[in-house]
């Protein structure tokens, strides 16, 4: 999946956002450019870190370090 699929997913998004940032007021174009871009990253950074994964554990990369600062690269043999 990548970005929003449907009209739910966008609801859920809105009221994500809000319930972390309670103040939060914009345009349409500010929520639609800010707010869900930020859950976008989540759930592509959540996809991405497994896809990682699977190849770092079929012996595709190296991950060099743990955590968010962890580098990952080609596995040379």
């Amino acid at each position: 999946m990548t970005g929003l699929a449907d009209d739910a997913e966008v609801e859920g998004a809105v009221l994500r956002y809000l319930a972390e940032h309670p103040n939060a007021a914009d345009t349409l174009r500010g929520i639609a450019c800010w707010w869900l871009a930020q859950e976008r990253v989540r759930w592509e950074t959540t996809r991405v870190a497994g896809i990682l994964e699977r190849l770092v554990n079929r012996g595709v990369l190296d991950r060099l370090g743990s955590g968010e600062a962890a580098l990952y690269r080609l596995r040379t043999k």
